[in-house]
């Protein structure tokens, strides 16, 4: 059975009277890459700080590592590494300087640690030189690097991305899934980069105004809204094409989202079989435009009111 690394139960925070976090609760697990998505004022930041003793809960409970933070917060604090937004380097001192630095402010921290991890995160050839000359690329491998030093369980990761090209995130999204998958690490990763997280993560959590709209694996979250068709008739004939398309067993739902044009959606491999149906009842199909759903409509959809954030909807494994 996998080890539950995080586990955060009816987790609640007020701030100037007003509930900032409402209730959110999931776990991650040791081995996955899970996501953290919401839009902004959603209380990711804020869950953040609470994860790492910055701001105290007001009712819930964090357990790190089958410990909880609240009880027991050096034990349980000890087993995360972290890093929000950019990490905070030393940029006089040399790649080596600042590892050391922070190993001996961590205590118990060997010099043999420090090599393996300078080859873990591939920085040999730049560990002596200044920091200053690093690339963002490279000073975000040096903070994980600094963040791992003492074997964490969970690895906190504050919007890893931010600033890097192309080249830099597709680096990073390749170094923490070897993270997740060699080491073993729990990788939790909050972030508003849709497209990263869902190449990156195995699992996501989304939340919309401070509370958890969804939870679930990325394919299974994505597998909800099914993939959408859209189908351009001539505008006279769009009640009828509906009433057919919605009559067809593999159609789960067929809307008339303007004249001419309906929303379909279906297993996109019985597109023709559709269209014959139409064609054959007299519908004139114009176009057929074919859409996979990705995690950003899926994040779009579930995070305005229509999708549920001020209904509480929730997916599947919501809690």
């Amino acid at each position: 059975m996998t080890e539950t690394v995080l586990s955060i139960k009816g987790l609640r925070k007020q701030m100037g009277g007003k509930p900032i976090i409402k209730d959110i609760s999931f776990d991650v697990y040791a081995g996955e890459v899970f996501g953290f998505l919401g839009p902004n004022g959603a209380g990711k930041t804020t869950t953040i700080r609470m994860l790492v003793g910055l701001a105290s809960a007001d009712a819930g409970e964090i357990h790190i590592g089958g410990i909880s933070l609240h009880k027991h917060f050096p034990q349980a604090i000890a087993q995360v590494g972290c890093i929000v937004e950019n990490p905070e380097l030393y940029k006089f001192m040399t790649g080596r300087e600042n590892l050391e630095h922070f190993a001996r402010m961590s205590g118990g921290i060997s010099r043999e640690r420090i090599e393996e991890i300078v080859r873990f995160v591939d920085l040999q050839r730049a560990i002596d030189d200044k920091v200053k000359t690093y690339s963002l690329g490279m000073r975000q491998r040096l903070g994980i690097a600094q963040a791992l030093l003492h074997n964490p369980k969970l690895l906190i990761l504050d919007e890893p991305t931010n600033g890097l090209d192309p080249a830099g995130i597709r680096e990073l999204r390749q170094f923490i899934r070897r993270l997740a998958e060699e080491e073993g690490l729990a990788v939790f990763i909050s972030s508003h980069l849709l497209s990263e997280i869902e190449m990156m993560c195995d699992r996501v959590a989304i939340i919309g105004k401070g509370k958890v709209i969804s939870v679930g694996l990325v394919k299974d979250l994505m597998e909800q809204f099914g993939d959408q068709v859209e189908w351009s008739v001539s505008p006279e004939t769009t009640e009828a094409a509906s009433r057919i398309l919605r009559a067809l067993p593999f159609v789960e739902e067929a809307v008339a989202s303007k004249e001419g044009r309906i929303m379909c959606k279906m297993d996109t491999e019985r597109i023709a079989e559709a269209n014959r149906t139409l064609v054959q009842q007299g519908i004139a199909v114009l176009g057929i435009a074919a859409k996979t759903v990705t995690l950003e409509d899926l994040f779009l959809a579930l995070t305005t009111e229509e999708g549920g954030a001020e209904h509480g909807h929730a997916g599947p494994g919501a809690k």
